[in-house]
């Protein structure tokens, strides 16, 4: 590995994230952007269905950035486009990415609760699956702070699943730190990172395409709501 690839392994393993510069090219954020079109309210559920995001989630590009941290061939399955700007503004509290989309309710034990979202089944899976998980945050805008960046508890993905009063104790004890990415570049994080996210006090757009990868085949039946695509 290179020292770049290096330093990238340490920070996901030690702090349930890193940030990897120059992913994209501006000429294919632009073309994303286009392509995409405006979002309606928060995000855009889905984005596995676009041959564009399909194609792009399978790529070698970013297949061979994730491969060094999952046992077997990571598949994508899931795609959310958010673009939080001054119309469509909101405030994430501080959480883990519990739940997975999949086709049909299949009750499989240490798979719960159950909820339902946009007429799409979301199930809790057994936590050593959630760690076997890994999401990259494709940056199509500059991201600080001001706009609505990422803050993480770093190292809190290896506590497991975290109560409420776990969550509180975290954020009392342990600082957080804001994950600033440039245009172009991409957030890897582990689901169960405890992560929040403030209001954009701007007036321009912070747009990410957020694609979560899996290194398992779901077990009883179950199946991705996002089926598996590979790229053309």
């Amino acid at each position: 590995m290179s020292p770049t690839a290096d330093a990238t392994n340490l920070s996901l393993a030690e702090r349930g994230f890193a940030v990897v510069s120059g992913v994209l090219a501006k000429s294919e954020s632009q073309e994303l952007i286009a392509q995409l079109g405006p979002v309606p309210g928060a995000g855009q559920r889905g984005l596995l269905k676009l041959p564009i995001i399909a194609n792009l989630a399978c790529s070698k590009r970013l297949l061979s950035l994730i491969r060094p941290y999952f046992t077997m061939e990571p598949r994508p399955v899931r795609g959310i486009y958010f673009d939080k700007s001054p119309d469509t503004n909101w405030m994430v509290a501080w959480h883990q990415d519990l739940t997975i989309a999949v086709r049909r309710q299949n009750d499989v034990p240490g798979f719960g609760p159950w909820s339902v979202k946009e007429g799409v089944h979301h199930v809790q899976p057994r936590v050593h699956l959630l760690e076997q998980m890994l999401t990259i945050r494709l940056h199509l805008d500059d991201c600080q702070e001001e706009n609505g960046a990422l803050r993480v508890i770093p190292g809190s993905h290896r506590s497991g699943r975290l109560s409420a009063d776990a969550i509180q104790h975290l954020r009392d004890k342990e600082p957080a730190t804001v994950c600033t990415v440039q245009a172009g570049g991409a957030l890897l994080m582990r689901p169960l990172l405890l992560h929040s996210s403030g209001r954009s006090s701007t007036q321009g757009h912070r747009r990410v395409i957020h694609i979560e990868y899996a290194g398992f085949d779901l077990p009883g039946g179950l199946q991705w709501h996002e089926a598996p695509y590979h790229a053309d």
